[in-house]
């Protein structure tokens, strides 16, 4: 369909019919963004006290913290950031145990129920409703209006999570086709798929790509090693989400298929959170969001440091995260949006919590310190480790015609110089197959970051 047909007919006739405010939500954002710091953090504490007012009539759990936090909620009172720090940080744990007296089921336009298995596999059921659905929806509108994508442009998805491919029924692939979409399967990357894949793509023609870092840099990394040529004039960016975004992998995309490679952070549970600019910046959503980035005792980390962000979900009506814990580790940065915006902008977005190797001296290595020694293994196709304890690692490999047998204790040694003598255990597999939720990662740690990080 015509790119301006769905623009100003078909996407807003689609989100009148499911009543959600995604296409008046984007118009605002087009003009907040512009907005000066402290216009945009005002914009936060009202948003911010309504939420709390609604979590204190509708959520008995939040009730309860709201009240012990001994918070003036009164009509003449504007909360200012630092009364949100008075409630506790809640966890995915307290989601899970107090989701029934922390859910609003009443929530206008209704609240639906989800369930992610998050980076470590445990379920987690919660319920979103239609101002998080038209927040996600319009972040990711402004975020591609600023690299010159709009709504109706052609997009393919490579993605592989479980809840958009079961809904991949005739009526979802209508839809899609009217709105300019097309899913690949990110949990089918077999030689023929990805062969048929890079077909379909050439053949659509889309402007932007979207999926997981490390489907999209498998995808690149397949066409270079086929020799096959790229053709693909209208493409114009890559978007990727999920997961962190190695240097390697944005360099292998970004040589194939000729087009920037900007990423996005945001989880599930969460929504659409952050994007990276065409000036390489990570902006904030900052009027869906209020982030804080602090560190195990939970106070807030310096300009320069790293720490888990925490963050209040300013739309998330049908189940309030209020100050919650995501597990995903962020440097924190004091810079501005060199566009101009008055969004906040985050330092290096480092991954979760579990992507970090620890050593027995209780010493913390960025994942990429471990992938970088597979990385340089000929004959390694793909890769995970794993590591089970501060002397346990596993390194899951998919070999191919290069592997050679000495490589094994080649990998133990490098892995060793960096580690410390701990056990090394490598297992050569025919596949890895993704995480629940469809990601695949490279580096998983079940060691606890020191409670000093």
């Amino acid at each position: 369909m015509h790119s301006s047909i769905v623009k100003n007919i078909a996407f807003p006739l689609h989100e009148k019919l499911l009543k959600r405010p995604t296409i008046s939500y984007a118009d605002e954002l087009e003009k907040s963004q512009w907005l000066t710091r402290d216009e945009i953090e005002l914009i936060q504490r009202k948003k911010l006290k309504q939420l709390l007012n609604l979590a204190t009539t509708h959520c008995p759990w939040h009730e309860q913290r709201i009240i012990e936090a001994n918070l003036d909620l009164s009509a003449h009172n504007l909360l200012t950031l630092e009364d949100l720090t008075k409630i506790p940080t809640m966890s995915k744990q307290d989601a899970q145990i107090h989701g029934d007296t922390m859910t609003w089921l009443g929530a206008p336009g209704g609240a639906y129920k989800y369930t992610t298995g998050g980076s470590s596999g445990t379920p987690l059921n919660f319920h979103f409703g239609k101002w998080r659905q038209a927040s996600d929806a319009a972040g990711r509108i402004r975020a591609r209006r600023g690299w010159g994508i709009d709504i109706g442009d052609k997009e393919v998805y490579l993605w592989g999570a479980p809840v958009e491919l079961a809904k991949t029924d005739t009526v979802k692939q209508v839809r899609d086709r009217l709105m300019n979409q097309v899913l690949l399967n990110a949990f089918d990357m077999s030689p023929t798929t990805m062969t048929q894949y890079l077909q379909t793509i050439q053949q659509y023609q889309p402007k932007c790509m979207y999926g997981y870092a490390s489907s999209l840099a498998l995808l690149a990394k397949f066409a270079q090693s086929t020799e096959q040529k790229i053709n693909i004039p209208s493409l114009k960016v890559i978007f990727t989400t999920g997961e962190p975004l190695y240097p390697d992998q944005r360099k292998i995309i970004q040589k194939i298929f000729q087009v920037p490679v900007a990423n996005e952070f945001g989880s599930r549970d969460i929504g659409f959170t952050a994007h990276e600019s065409p000036a390489g910046q990570m902006l904030l959503m900052s009027e869906s969001h209020i982030l804080e980035i602090l560190n195990n005792e939970g106070q807030p980390v310096k300009n320069g440091e790293t720490g888990e962000a925490v963050i209040t979900g300013l739309c998330s009506q049908a189940q309030p995260f209020i100050r919650y814990r995501t597990g995903d580790m962020i440097t924190a940065t004091n810079e501005t949006c060199k566009e101009g915006r008055g969004l906040h902008v985050l330092g290096e977005v480092l991954g979760r919590s579990t992507d970090f190797i620890i050593k027995q001296d209780g010493t913390i290595l960025h994942a990429l310190a471990v992938i970088y020694v597979l990385r340089a293994i000929k004959g390694v196709e793909s890769f995970k480790i794993i590591q089970h304890s501060k002397k346990e690692l596993e390194v899951q490999i998919v070999p191919n015609s290069l592997w050679q047998k000495e490589a094994r204790q080649k990998i133990i040694e490098q892995l060793q110089q960096r580690m410390g003598n701990i056990n090394i255990e490598i297992n050569c597999l025919d596949s890895i197959p993704p995480e629940k939720s469809g990601k695949h990662r490279y580096v998983v740690s079940h060691v606890p970051l020191p409670t000093s990080f």
